[in-house]
């Protein structure tokens, strides 16, 4: 489980960053040739110094980011403690270097002043530093809250189009298996010496076909095979009326698509397309890809009864434009196109990657 951010920023050390370390090392570097070529005092003394107070101005910052009372905000906090600090530490190198004379070493004016100008020169360094530090922390933080948002927003983004995926997954399921019962009562019904067959046929087809229902990894190869079974299967049911022609697909055999799509169409097309017709007709599955710019095409056609001028999309046609929008994006659609002299095209368009 990803951390939330505030659980992060509330596991902080109470030590310093590198990147602070440097940050201050550097700055003492700097002031302290600066103090050595204004007053002559030799660098090392300078540096000692003045790199003290800056370790104990940093250590106090960090440790009161860690530390600190629940009724003083952590900015405020951190503060408070450069204040507090900056006159203890330079105090500090005064009795580190003069020893039992620190107070005779302070009576004197000249290094009074300096230890004033030293005090001075901590509190000003270190609330500076300190504000732009918490200013660049306020920063990182605002920052890995949005990544934070925006991950969540993906990810609720991604789980509710596998629960969408799923949803019309499991109303594809249902559709499918009562077509095909259907089918099978029309073959009890006619009386058909064949239906025996049939019937076993059927029962072999739907051992196969139902692992692939749900398949989320299915490719068009599987589901042109599918379409293949099923059409040789219904062609046994009516072995004078009905023709197919399904295409080698090599270019697009290992895309990615959705199970079912085309044998929905291929349905259709057997039950509104080749079943009302005396004369039966032909249903060609084919496809294509464009070269230049990388889109799909898909069509499954027939020479049947075409599109009757009162027929309205049914669900199936619907869930379909769904699916496909959902695996390829918006740009994905569906077309109809009515066939010469009579019969149906239905065209499937996409782009099987994100367009360039």
């Amino acid at each position: 489980m990803t951390p939330a951010p505030s659980a992060v920023r509330s596991s902080r050390s109470a030590l310093p960053t590198l990147r602070q370390a440097a940050i201050v090392t550097a700055a003492t570097l700097l002031l302290s040739w600066l103090l050595h070529a204004l007053t002559s005092t030799p660098f090392a003394t300078v540096f000692g110094r003045v790199g003290f107070v800056g370790g104990c101005l940093l250590m106090a910052y960090s440790a009161a980011g860690k530390w600190h009372p629940r009724w003083l905000a952590p900015g405020a906090a951190r503060l408070f403690a450069i204040v507090l600090m900056a006159p203890l530490a330079s105090l500090a190198t005064a009795v580190l270097s003069q020893g039992g004379n620190v107070l005779a070493y302070l009576h004197k004016t000249e290094t009074l002043i300096g230890h004033i100008l030293m005090v001075i020169l901590a509190l000003v360094f270190g609330l500076l530093f300190s504000l732009l530090a918490m200013r660049n922390e306020r920063r990182a933080n605002e920052r890995a809250d949005r990544l934070q948002a925006e991950l969540e927003r993906n990810t609720l983004e991604r789980e509710l189009l596998d629960a969408r995926m799923r949803l019309l997954q499991a109303q594809i399921e249902p559709h499918f298996l009562f077509n095909t019962l259907a089918n099978v009562e029309a073959l009890v019904a006619a009386g058909s010496s064949n239906a025996g067959p049939v019937l076993r046929h059927l029962i072999a087809y739907l051992r196969a076909a139902m692992p692939r229902l749900g398949d989320a990894d299915a490719t068009l190869e599987t589901e042109l095979q599918l379409v293949r079974n099923y059409l040789e299967l219904m062609r046994l049911r009516m072995p004078d009326r009905l023709q197919f022609t399904v295409a080698e697909l090599p270019a697009l055999a290992q895309l990615r698509f959705p199970a079912m799509a085309l044998l929905t169409l291929v349905e259709n097309a057997v039950r509104h397309g080749i079943d009302p017709s005396v004369d039966g007709g032909h249903i060609e599955v084919g496809g294509q890809r464009d070269p230049a710019d990388g889109k799909a095409l898909l069509w499954v056609s027939d020479s049947g009864m075409g599109m009757s001028e009162t027929a309205q999309p049914g669900t199936g046609l619907s869930n379909l434009r769904t699916r496909l929008q959902a695996f390829y994006g918006g740009d994905a659609h569906i077309e109809l196109h009515e066939q010469a002299p009579h019969g149906l095209r239905v065209e499937l368009h996409f782009y099987p990657e994100p367009k360039p």
